[in-house]
C-alpha cells in the first residue's frame, strides 16, 4: 500500500527541491511548478479519502518507523476523520493561496514558493503526527515560513508584526515542549519504557499533578495559537502586515492549529485536567465571541475588521471542544472547516480591492457594486456566509455548537446566541459601506485601474464559494466522517451533561 499520508507531507518538499533550481529570471516557471506541486498534494488528500472508511474506528493509513529508538521516538503518522478533514483543508487552501500569489508576488517568487511549500509540509505534518516528539518538530516548522512570508512579503510595520508573532507562538510552543517531556518521563516513570506515542499515552491515566502541569502547558500553546482572549494581540498585527496569502493561510489553516491540539491532544491525555479548567475556558471562549464581534464593529481597516471577526468565530469553536457534548464538539469540527473557507475567502477579496486600490479602509470605497459588480456579488456571498445565513455553512457550525452548548450550558448558549448578532451588524455595516453608497472620490480617481475581477482571481474564490454552498447545504459527509473521533474523544474526556460540570 502507498504511504498516503506522507507523499502528502512530503510532496511539497519534492516542489521545493525542483524549485531550488529555476533560474532566478523564470518567476513564471516557479509560480506555475509551485502550483502544480500543491494540486498533486490535494490530489493525494483526495486519494485518502477516497480510501477512507468512514465507519471504522482509530486511526488509518498508519505509518510507523522508529526515528530516535533508544526515547522511543517514532515517525508515526496516520489519520482518522478530524486529521483527514483538516489536512484536505490544508492543501486545498494552500492552492489556493499559491495561485492568488501569482499577481501580487513579483519580487524573490522563487523564494516565496520555497517557503510557502514549507509551510504546507508543517501544517499537514502538524495534523497527522501520532507521536508528540514528531508533532512538535512539525508544530515549530510552521513558525519559521510564516515569519518569513509576513517579514519579506508583508505590509511596511511587517517587522513589528513578525516578531510579536513569533514571541507569542515561541514562548506558548516552548512551554508545550516542556509539557511533552513531562508526559513522557511520567509514562517512563510508571511503566519502564519510553514512548511519545499519541496511542501509548492516550490510553494511560496520568495524576493529578502531571495532568495538571501538561493541560497548562499545552493549553498556553494551543490558546495562542487559535487565538483565544487574552492571547489574541499578535493575530490583527499578522493579518495586516501579511500579504493576501499569506492571511489567508493564517486565517484558514495556521489558527486550526489550535483547535486541533485541544481536541486531539488535551482531552484525550489530560481528560480531568480538562474538565478542571473547563468552566474557565469557556468564560474565556465566551468573552472572545463577544470581544471579537464588539471590537469589528468598529475597525475601518478591512483586515482588521476580518481578523477580529476570526477571534469571534474561533470562540465557537473553543466552546464547541469544551462542552464536552457530542454536538458541540461535531459544529467545532465544522466550524473550524467553514471558517477556513469563509474568512480564506474573505482575505481574498480584501486582496482583490487592495491591489486596485493599495488601501483597505472601507469608508473610502462606496459605490463599487456599479464599478465592480462581479466583485460585490461575490463579498456579498461570502459576507452572508460568514455572518451565518442558513443554507450556507457558517450556519451550520456554529448552529451545531450553540445546540450542543445548550444542553449543558444554556445561559452560555443564549449569551453566544445574542451576539451571533453583532456579526451581522458590522458585516453588512461593511458591505453597505463599500457596495451601495455612490461612488466616492476616493475610487472616482483610479480611473481604468478599478476594474473588476480577472479569471485568476475568479478562480481562486469559486472552488471556496462551491463548497461554502454544499457543506451549508449537505454537511452529511463532514459530520459522517467525524463522528468516530468525535465519539472516541468523548470516551476518554466523558459528557460535560453526566459529569455535571457546567452551570
Amino acid at each position: 500500500m502507498l504511504p498516503l499520508v506522507s507523499l502528502t507531507i512530503f510532496t511539497p518538499l519534492v516542489g521545493a527541491i525542483l524549485i531550488a533550481f529555476v533560474p532566478r529570471d523564470r518567476p513564471q516557471v516557479a509560480r506555475w511548478l509551485a502550483f502544480a506541486t500543491t494540486l498533486v498534494a490535494l490530489g493525494w488528500s483526495l486519494v485518502m479519502l477516497a480510501g477512507f472508511a468512514t465507519g471504522a474506528g482509530g486511526f488509518q493509513y498508519v505509518e510507523d518507523v522508529p526515528w530516535i529508538p533508544v526515547f522511543g521516538i517514532h515517525y508515526q503518522v496516520g489519520v482518522d476523520g478530524i486529521s483527514l478533514i483538516l489536512i484536505i483543508l490544508t492543501t486545498l487552501l494552500t492552492a489556493v493561496s499559491v495561485l492568488a500569489s501569482f499577481r501580487p508576488i513579483q519580487e524573490r517568487v522563487k523564494e516565496y514558493m520555497i517557503t510557502f511549500l514549507v509551510l504546507e509540509i508543517g501544517m499537514i505534518g502538524v495534523f497527522a503526527a501520532l507521536d508528540l516528539f514528531l508533532f512538535y518538530v512539525f508544530w515549530e516548522i510552521v513558525l519559521v515560513p510564516m515569519y518569513l512570508i509576513i517579514g519579506i512579503w508583508g505590509g511596511p510595520n511587517r517587522i513589528y508584526a513578525t516578531i510579536k508573532f513569533v514571541l507569542y507562538t515561541l514562548v506558548g510552543s516552548l512551554l508545550m515542549l516542556v509539557g511533552i517531556l513531562a508526559t513522557a518521563y511520567a509514562y517512563h516513570s510508571a511503566t519502564g519504557t519510553w514512548s511519545f506515542s499519541y496511542l501509548d499515552l492516550s490510553g494511560f491515566h496520568f495524576s493529578p499533578e502531571i495532568q495538571t502541569f501538561a493541560f497548562v502547558t499545552f493549553f498556553l500553546a494551543f490558546a495562542i495559537k487559535i487565538p483565544m482572549f487574552p492571547f489574541h494581540t499578535w493575530l490583527p498585527d499578522a493579518h495586516v502586515e501579511a500579504p493576501t496569502a499569506g492571511s489567508v493561510i493564517l486565517a484558514g489553516v495556521l489558527l486550526k492549529l489550535g483547535g486541533y491540539g485541544f481536541i486531539r491532544y488535551s482531552l484525550p491525555l489530560f481528560p480531568d485536567a480538562a474538565h478542571t479548567f473547563a468552566p474557565a475556558i469557556i468564560a474565556l471562549s465566551v468573552i472572545a465571541i463577544i470581544y471579537g464581534a464588539v471590537v469589528a464593529v468598529v475597525q475601518p481597516d478591512f483586515k482588521k475588521l476580518v481578523a477580529y471577526s476570526s477571534v469571534s468565530h474561533m470562540g465557537f469553536v473553543t466552546l464547541g471542544i469544551f462542552a464536552f457534548q457530542s454536538q458541540a464538539l461535531q459544529g467545532a469540527v465544522l466550524q473550524m472547516v467553514n471558517h477556513g473557507l469563509i474568512t480564506g475567502a474573505l482575505f481574498l477579496c480584501v486582496g482583490v480591492i487592495y491591489e486596485r486600490t493599495h488601501d483597505r479602509r472601507f469608508a473610502v470605497m462606496g459605490g463599487l457594486a456599479g464599478k465592480m459588480p462581479l466583485y460585490a456579488t461575490t463579498l456579498g456571498f461570502f459576507m452572508l456566509a460568514s455572518a451565518g445565513l442558513p443554507g450556507l455553512s457558517g450556519f451550520v457550525g456554529e448552529f451545531l455548537v450553540l445546540l450542543g452548548t445548550f444542553a449543558v450550558a444554556p445561559v452560555v448558549a443564549g449569551i453566544s446566541a445574542i451576539v451571533m448578532v453583532l456579526g451581522a451588524t458590522y458585516l453588512f455595516y461593511m458591505f453597505q459601506q463599500v457596495a451601495f453608497m455612490d461612488l466616492s472620490d476616493f475610487l472616482q480617481g483610479l480611473g481604468d485601474h478599478l476594474h473588476d475581477m480577472v479569471p485568476i482571481e475568479i478562480a481562486t474564490l469559486v472552488p471556496l464559494a462551491a463548497l461554502v454552498v454544499v457543506f451549508g447545504v449537505f454537511p452529511a459527509p463532514i459530520l459522517n466522517l467525524i463522528q468516530g473521533p468525535v465519539s472516541g474523544v468523548l470516551d476518554h474526556v466523558g459528557h460535560g451533561v453526566a459529569l455535571g460540570i457546567l452551570p
